[in-house]
């Protein structure tokens, strides 16, 4: 018997879905808009769904290789290395999806391509770069290895997340981004379009935020950008509970009716929300087609578009055709090897006055947090093995002592009696001892000393001690110490609950004691850093940059001033100075399960350090716009535009060797560069060329990153590396679209933004841009102050607000906009708003 059509492999992929979609009743249909997809039998079509979690390995489902976080794999700067990481947890993917086909999709949400515009951002340790080229470049390399490289089929299906302008936890659902054009053409849409338009990412999921006004699940741009670049479809899967915010906390539109037909309208394909629960999706759709507010086509494309998916993955092939079914569970956390390569290459050296390499045989000191601890973040794997530093060292040195420099402490209530801790239930009686983490911002967790287990709460407020980490999407593990009269009251963080008042007894001064261990070793290894659950995770933003730690390192180095700082965290800090007191500072994104060893080996030089920074590290808090601030132009924001002075700049990164540049040469839109290795040891540099538009008529970056390429060198050997100048363009207003004018370039290659080792000022023939002349859209300002955007106006908040447009021929003007004032500074035009709530649309 012949298979029916949409089962014959031999056909294209867009006939076998039309076929099925016919096949297919309409509320069989609109049943598959939600995520999990029920099974048809009477069809042969099993259960699915989309998402898993795979940011830096396959998350949630256990035991699984564990890589370095997605900011540590950028830190690399090599994209094959991303690649095959991207591979190995494709692979996973396949294991756990063999181990349960229908538990386990194939669909997986990564990677993270949101440009880390700030980093106080919660979500910091899921992106990879604040520079939009190197976030593309990783984000395609991830995808790539991730989707495999068949010609028809999808090893998993990468979804890119999370479009549009979505860098804030606080009130994430709630809050709107203002994207003018030039914001969102030259710095948000260039790292989605990278890994769309190579078809490495086949999917996209839209982000919980508003841009301009308007909820980012019935954005435009899904069908006026996305789907434009995607060479094979693409399918749209909404974030997680985010369609029921469209009419409810967003408040956009009236009912949920409207909201699904408006969603399928923008091109939404799949809705995630209410968990495994489709009753509110397919309520809200059947009434709309009811209504008449949904035309049904819109449903076909959309279930079109996610079984497209399905088809590529194989799903309804046999399995003998798809090289990727044969992949079996044997394969899970079977990549360790690659994990340290990882690990390695993402460790950076921000600092070193000739302290490191240190010797091997060396009497250490390993103090803090995170010197014999790894830490598992939201999006992890369950780690199946652990190198800690600790670990790591004792392979190099002679001795190594440790402490971990938190207070140890009891707590007595008034009546006298301890809280105590037995079989992890928690009540006042038998004196507990606790380890007290604070990590600032007026948080503390705490472990029982004798069970090693975390003091939290259990859902109907009482206390216990059972969790092995602070973790979960609700932390029950937080504290948040409020002094009373009475003594100290622990406040849960999550559950508002308060302890009774206790007087806090200090049994071990953690300061005291590292200082101690400190002064009797030859080298200090301090490592601290945050725990990804912790201020700082998805939902809340960090309140500062600085390191809650700082009287540790000031009383460890004060002890002993041969004194190494490892920070192990998902984002920069600020430091206050200290790093002037320090002889070597290295940093490291939590690095999965072999960060402890890479580590070590770096402190020791068993590899040349060849990390490179993908975000600036600024000396402190006022360095910074306001975080909802999404204008990098105007606010200065990132390398690109920031003029202060950094701690560490974006592309930093040391190494035991030095490397040479010359000979910097630019023909046919390629720059050539030699460099090379004049140490005594061999190692990776990573050769940066930026850009500096000197006769811009357009606010410009101060530098901008064209292109990259990491050589590895032996000592005296030479590379001859040639870097494309494919981004001089900038977003052109007038003609709305990208353009490179016509003028002198300035070419800089070196080892950082702000470590130039070779400069070359090039004529570009390019395009001359007229100045303005008649109407002028409101959004296309050049410069602002006190005004939001709403679609496709702009509203002045009050009294005094203004936009000006640059480069504008002068003459006269119909009336300006009700409610504003016109004035001319040189060929500037001036739009200033007289009351507050005015909404211009175009300036005629």
């Amino acid at each position: 018997m012949d298979p029916l059509p949409f089962r014959d492999p031999g056909l294209p992929v867009e006939g076998r879905v039309t076929d099925l979609l016919g096949r297919l009743t309409d509320e069989e249909k609109v049943a598959l808009l939600h995520q999990h997809q029920p099974a048809v039998p009477r069809l042969g079509l099993a259960a699915f769904h989309t998402g898993m979690e795979a940011v830096h390995g396959v998350a949630w489902l256990g035991p699984a290789t564990v890589f370095p976080q997605a900011v540590g794999l950028a830190s690399s700067w090599d994209t094959d290395l991303v690649r095959r990481v991207g591979e190995a947890v494709g692979v996973e993917a396949r294991g756990f999806h063999h181990r349960d086909p229908v538990a386990h999709g194939l669909n997986v949400w990564a990677p993270v391509v949101n440009p880390l515009r700030d980093p106080r951002w919660g979500r910091n340790e899921e992106g990879y770069s604040e520079d939009p080229t190197l976030t593309a470049a990783m984000g395609t390399a991830y995808a790539t290895g991730l989707r495999g490289d068949h010609p028809r089929y999808l090893r998993t299906a990468p979804t890119v997340k999370h479009f549009l302008g979505y860098n804030n936890e606080d009130d994430r659902c709630a809050t709107s981004s203002d994207l003018r054009p030039r914001v969102l053409h030259e710095y948000e849409l260039p790292c989605f379009r990278g890994p769309v338009e190579a078809g490495a990412a086949v999917a996209v999921m839209p982000s919980y935020n508003l841009v301009n006004g308007r909820p980012a699940h019935l954005s435009p741009l899904i069908g006026q950008e996305l789907r434009r670049w995607a060479p094979n479809g693409l399918a749209v899967v909404s974030d997680a509970y985010a369609p029921s915010n469209v009419a409810g906390l967003q408040a956009y539109l009236s009912t949920h009716a409207e909201a699904h037909a408006a969603m399928l309208d923008a091109g939404v394909d799949s809705f995630t929300d209410q968990d495994a629960d489709p009753s509110l999706t397919v309520e809200s759709v059947t009434t709309a087609i009811k209504d008449g507010l949904l035309d049904p086509s819109a449903v076909d494309r959309a279930v079109g578009n996610v079984l497209a998916l399905r088809f590529r993955l194989g799903e309804f092939d046999p399995a003998d055709d798809n090289p990727y079914a044969a992949i079996t569970s044997d394969v899970i956390g079977t990549h360790g090897e690659l994990a340290l390569e990882a690990a390695r290459k993402a460790v950076v050296l921000l600092r070193n006055d000739s302290a490191l390499p240190l010797a091997r045989g060396a009497r250490l000191a390993v103090i803090g947090t995170h010197a014999d601890a790894l830490f598992e973040d939201w999006y992890s794997g369950t780690l199946p093995y652990q190198v800690t530093v600790r670990r790591g060292l004792e392979e190099f040195a002679s001795s190594v002592t440790y402490a971990e420099g938190v207070d140890r402490i009891a707590l007595r209530a008034a009546d006298g009696r301890y809280l105590g801790v037995r079989g992890g239930v928690v009540g006042l009686g038998e004196r507990a001892l606790f380890d007290r983490f604070d990590w600032g911002g007026g948080v503390w967790t705490l472990r029982d000393v004798g069970s090693r287990r975390y003091l939290g709460v259990a859902e109907d407020g009482s206390l216990v001690a059972t969790a092995t980490a602070p973790g979960g999407w609700h932390v029950r593990e937080l504290f948040e110490p409020r002094l009373t009269d009475a003594g100290v009251v622990l406040r849960n963080k999550v559950h508002g609950t308060d302890t009774v008042p206790f007087g806090i007894e200090r049994v071990v001064d953690g300061v005291a004691a590292a200082a101690e261990v400190a002064a009797r070793a030859d080298t200090v290894v301090l490592v601290l850093g945050n725990d990804p659950h912790v201020n700082g995770r998805e939902t809340e933003d960090r309140a500062t940059l600085r390191l809650p730690s700082l009287d540790l390192v000031r009383a460890v180095r004060e002890a002993n001033p041969n004194t190494v700082l490892v920070l192990v965290s998902g984002y920069p800090y600020s430091l206050d100075g200290e790093e002037e007191h320090l002889p070597a500072v290295v940093w490291t994104a939590h690095g999965g399960q072999e960060q402890g060893r890479a580590v070590a080996e770096a402190l020791f030089g068993a590899f040349c350090p060849s990390g490179r920074l993908t975000q600036t590290w600024y000396r402190s808090d006022d360095d910074l716009p306001d975080i909802f601030d999404y204008d990098i132009i105007r606010a200065g924001g990132t390398y690109l535009y920031f003029t202060g002075e950094p701690l560490f700049p974006f592309g930093h990164g040391l190494s035991y060797t030095t490397f040479e540049y010359s000979d910097l040469a630019w023909a046919d839109g390629v720059a050539t560069v030699s460099v090379t290795n004049t140490g005594a040891v061999a190692g990776a540099e990573v050769v940066q060329l930026y850009s500096s538009a000197l006769d811009s008529r357009v606010r410009q970056p101060v530098r901008k990153l064209q292109s990259f390429e990491r050589v590895f060198l032996a000592p005296g050997e030479t590379a001859v590396v040639g870097l494309p100048t494919d981004r001089l363009w900038h977003w052109d207003v007038t003609t709305r679209r990208r353009v490179v004018e016509a003028g002198r370039y300035e070419l800089c290659a070196g080892s950082s933004s702000r470590d130039v080792r070779s400069r070359l000022v090039v004529d570009v023939p390019g395009e001359r841009i007229a100045p303005r002349s008649g109407v002028l859209p409101a959004l296309d300002f050049d410069d602002c102050d006190g005004v939001r955007l709403v679609d496709d106006e702009v509203v002045f908040t009050g009294e005094g607000a203004w936009i000006s447009f640059h480069h504008v021929v002068p003459g006269p003007r119909s009336a300006p906009p009700p409610g504003t004032r016109i004035s001319f500074d040189g060929t500037s035009l001036v739009l200033t708003a007289r009351t507050a709530g005015v909404r211009v649309k175009e300036v005629r």
